[in-house]
């Protein structure tokens, strides 16, 4: 009873918490026997995702708490009980493997703790936990056997049916010393057990499969949304929107093993924070409504997991809806897309692939302006190389699917890689800050700014000084990198809060950015309730929105007195609860799959639609709700039987152990659980 009692006391804090059985004597209470048990650290799941035809991720079992004995990983090693098994980051691969290959082995894993550690002894050869052609379902392409990412083990496309924990670096030591302490051990009645609490509710309701989970309310769909902005703002209220529309296109959201750790850094936050830095450098560039060209900028969410983002967009193009007005999809006349430009800085150059769909007048000219634009910087040493014709096309990119709808689209793709990834540590949480390089990221801002200027003026006779004041501003580079890519200061960065006011959503303690899409958690709008779009996405719409703007009639205009005038948004609205109106052509689009309809209140699995023509391969990716995911460890030791202490007037028998909790406390997956 006394260790059921204490074990429901600390069952809903969410942290992890270390005991120090020689400080009894002065307790006088439970507080002072919490104070001296336990201390703080933290870590990451594995959760399970559903698509149409299953599962992937991980999960308990079962509908209870696993409880098993810590063992560290040796490969040359058996199992001889169910055990909660401690894996080193250089381990990982080889650990997955051996439980795809030997049952016996397998059939005693009762949960996985991974060693945290930002570096990897053999960093040369990388880990990438997805597939060597990432999501090759929807390439345009027939070459489904090509390896774009080599080493891409596909571990993260599998399920377990057990826990996955990895560890935060402090805790990693903690648990390195547990597993050290039961080899050293020599009674059989003294052990560090770990007790996983990765329930979901799609197990507890036997719901194993998107449709049913999604009828049931046991899930929700992956999505999030993407944001669009143009330069100059666009008059939708004119009759007359002929200019051709040049499309630059990002992604925000990355994939990992571990849900709360996708930050993507090179792929495909590099291309992102190039974007918006190009976007802030033609901003400050003087006659942009007498270019012969509209500039439009999009950043989509839920290109990891089925391209849901880009092809949403194109659907609601073809509705025509409210989220696209000012866009008409036959005025797309050139897709540029900012792929990963991290890694491009390599022994004092910036060398950067140039990926094209097809061959068309379009195409050419683009190439020829990333010519231009390159001769331009030449101080600044930057190659720009077209992609490797024996290549089977382009790689894994948003630009499919607009191919895969329109195979005559004119689109480039900007990449630090040729033939094969350069990023050793693709959708793996090891992609982070480290793995790329500012001046990468500057000097492909710098290219693409000129390039779309080039592109925009038709390539009339433009000046050497002209091209050569359009820079990208390093400070800027440099700021959003700590704040998308970094925990200090990262979503508190002044720069965001400037625009946003950050919910934080890793925890309410952590400022620490996370890319993954998250889930659609109301009816989708082009105007959601700002609760429901996530923090990243909230800082794009008002940095886009500012960036492409032109002042309000009234430039004092507060939005509380309503932004009335024709194109009127309202930046700034969180962070002093007033915001200022200015005149920008900034939206929302949802972003979710197209075979899903949200009608009274509930998800509808819809069938492939003409419209979309990667429906037909679209698994319908969506979530299993949970409540609480936690990791406990516990040591019992001997001779902490026959201690009796007063707590509070209840006499309790204490055990001298080690208890860790390891929770995640993730807002915007607690809405709405039950």
């Amino acid at each position: 009873m006394a260790t059921m009692f204490l074990c429901l006391l600390f069952l809903f804090n969410f942290h992890l918490r270390l005991s120090f059985s020689g400080q009894l004597d002065s307790m006088e209470s439970v507080p002072d026997l919490q104070k001296a048990m336990y201390k703080v650290i933290d870590g990451y799941p594995c959760v399970r995702l559903l698509n149409l035809s299953g599962v992937i991720g991980c999960s308990n079992p079962g509908r209870e708490m696993v409880v098993a004995p810590i063992v560290r990983f040796k490969i040359e090693n058996a199992l001889s009980q169910s055990s909660a098994v401690l894996v080193s980051m250089d381990e990982v691969q080889s650990f997955f493997t051996r439980i795809w290959n030997d049952s016996s082995f397998a059939s005693n894993i009762a949960g996985v703790i991974v060693e945290s550690g930002t570096e990897i002894r053999n960093e040369s050869k990388g880990f990438s936990p997805d597939r060597k052609f990432p999501q090759a379902e929807f390439s345009p392409y027939q070459s489904a056997n090509y390896e774009w990412n080599p080493i891409g083990s596909g571990v993260m496309w599998n399920a377990y049916n057990f826990p996955v924990f990895l560890l935060s670096e402090n805790s990693t030591l903690t648990l390195q010393e547990a597993a050290t302490k039961n080899e050293e051990s020599k009674k059989a009645y003294t052990v560090d057990v770990a007790e996983f609490d990765l329930v979901m509710q799609t197990t507890k309701a036997g719901t194993g499969d998107s449709e049913s989970c999604l009828k049931g309310r046991t899930c929700l769909p992956l999505g999030g949304y993407s944001v669009w902005s143009s330069l100059p703002p666009i008059n939708v209220s004119s009759s007359d929107q002929s200019k051709p529309v040049i499309l630059t296109v990002a992604s925000m959201d990355s994939a990992s093993f571990f849900r709360d750790k996708s930050l993507g850094a090179d792929s495909p936050i590099s291309g992102l924070i190039s974007l918006l830095a190009a976007v802030d450098a033609l901003s400050h560039v003087d006659g942009l409504d007498d270019l012969t060209k509209q500039l439009v900028f999009i950043v989509f969410t839920g290109e990891a997991w089925g391209y849901l983002g880009s092809r949403r967009f194109l659907y609601e193009l073809d509705l025509q809806s409210d989220a696209v007005s000012g866009l008409n999809n036959s005025l797309i006349d050139m897709v540029m897309e900012i792929g990963s430009v991290g890694k491009g800085f390599n022994q004092g150059v910036n060398k950067f692939y140039a990926h094209t769909a097809g061959v068309s007048s379009a195409t050419n000219e683009t190439l020829n302006a990333l010519k231009r634009a390159q001769d331009s910087m030449k101080s600044e040493d930057i190659i720009i190389s077209q992609a490797n014709v024996s290549n089977p096309g382009i790689p894994p990119s948003s630009l499919m699917t607009f191919l895969s709808k329109n195979s005559l689209t004119s689109g480039v793709v900007l990449e630090d890689f040729d033939s094969v990834f350069s990023n050793k540590f693709y959708h793996s949480h090891l992609d982070n800050i480290s793995n790329i390089n500012s001046s990468a990221v500057v000097a492909a801002a710098s290219l693409v700014a000129r390039t779309l200027y080039i592109l925009a003026s038709g390539n009339k006779n433009l000046s050497s000084s002209a091209l050569t004041a359009i820079n990208a501003n390093v400070s800027l580079v440099e700021e959003l990198m700590g704040c998308l890519l970094d925990c200090n200061p990262g979503l508190s960065c002044e720069l965001v809060k400037n625009y946003i006011s950050p919910r934080n959503y890793i925890s309410p303690s952590s400022s620490c950015p996370n890319h993954y899409v998250g889930v659609i958690l109301d009816e989708p709008s082009s105007t959601p309730y700002p609760d429901y779009v996530d923090d990243v996405s909230r800082f794009l719409w008002n940095f886009l929105a500012d960036r492409t703007s032109i002042p309000s009639e009234n430039a004092s205009s507060v939005c509380s007195q309503g932004c009335s005038n024709r194109g009127g948004v309202c930046v700034r609205a969180e962070t002093d609860g007033k915001g200022v109106c200015v005149i920008s052509t900034t939206r929302y689009v949802p972003a979710y799959s197209t075979r899903l309809k949200y009608e009274s209140g509930t998800w509808i699995v819809l069938p492939p639609n003409s419209s979309d023509p990667m429906g037909k391969s679209d698994p319908v990716w969506t979530e299993s709700n949970w409540n609480v995911i936690g990791l406990r460890v516990y040591t019992v030791q001997e001779a902490a039987y026959d201690r009796l202490v007063l707590l509070g007037g209840i006499t309790v028998t204490v055990l001298a152990y080690l208890a860790i909790v390891i929770t995640r406390s993730i807002i915007t997956r607690t809405l709405k659980r039950d």
